[in-house]
């Protein structure tokens, strides 16, 4: 008995979707150990392997906010990863909009400079950055880890992105609001701009989560409990030996994924198409 092709097509799309579930595993499976070990106590975690918990101690998600301030921790980790993220799109899109469209002498080599510095990892500038912000006042604030991701590598990367977005943009739209009266600001606000949201939206996904992933600098700039960020916090669930509170660890981890994870998985193919899209012209 022959099969018809509408049938031929759900046999492949299941055969295709079981596949996809099956390499995926490996993956999902760590996320789901951490969230089932959030409800655990240290010696279930350490015991017979289980995914699921014997008791579901809900308890564990209360004690996370008694053992240090964790609520003003995770305020600080949004606070923080929503300016720079803000400020990022602002001096990447006008960056990269005047590498991609305003010719002047030496933008080659300030373009080559740019990308250089990408080459450089964050360990290797975080001791002048260091004695930078020292002298500057500004140690022991959040003022570190809001100007340095912004103006370091990964807002050199942001500018990047930004420029090969704007070099694919036609002119032709330029040429008519300069028709219209516009300036150069006006033409980046309101032609270049509203063109490049799929760009905007990848480069604000991106800076959030690496702002919101950062830890050597928290650990090198700040020594206030109350100013710790999340990955900062994360390292203080410890006991009175200094030992980690591992069920105390994970249930905190879990709810510090939340908002990452929402971002990623609302977003995510922007992400992959604004780095596809970076490689078409430049």
């Amino acid at each position: 008995m022959s099969l018809s092709q509408k049938q031929l097509q759900l046999i492949k799309r299941v055969l295709w979707t079981v596949s996809l579930l099956i390499v995926a595993a490996p993956f999902v499976f760590p996320f789901l150990w951490m969230v089932s070990s959030g409800f655990k106590n240290s010696a279930e975690i350490f015991g017979q392997p289980s995914l699921f918990p014997a008791i579901w101690r809900w308890q564990n998600f209360l004690d996370v906010f008694d053992h240090q301030p964790f609520a003003q921790q995770y305020f600080n980790s949004l606070y923080i990863s929503a300016a720079v993220t803000v400020i990022t799109l602002v001096i990447s899109s006008l960056a990269g909009y005047a590498l991609a469209r305003l010719r002047f002498a030496g933008s080659a080599l300030l373009m080559l400079f740019l990308i250089s510095a990408l080459m450089v990892p964050e360990e290797v500038t975080i001791i002048p950055n260091f004695f930078l912000i020292r002298w500057m006042g500004l140690m022991d604030t959040h003022m570190p880890l809001i100007l340095l991701p912004v103006f370091g590598a990964h807002g050199v990367m942001a500018t990047f992105l930004m420029r090969q977005y704007f070099v694919v943009l036609p002119k032709e739209l330029e040429e008519a609001g300069k028709m219209d009266g516009l300036s150069r600001v006006g033409i980046w606000w309101k032609i270049a701009i509203p063109m490049s949201r799929p760009a905007l939206a990848a480069v604000a996904i991106i800076t959030f989560l690496h702002s919101w992933n950062l830890f050597l600098e928290p650990l090198v700039f700040l020594s206030s409990l109350e100013k710790f960020t999340l990955p900062l916090a994360l390292s203080n669930f410890t006991d009175a030996y200094g030992l980690p509170l591992w069920h105390l660890q994970l249930a905190a981890t879990t709810l510090a994924v939340i908002p990452i994870l929402g971002v990623y998985l609302i977003a995510q193919r922007q992400i992959i198409e604004s780095f596809a899209m970076s490689g078409v012209k430049g």
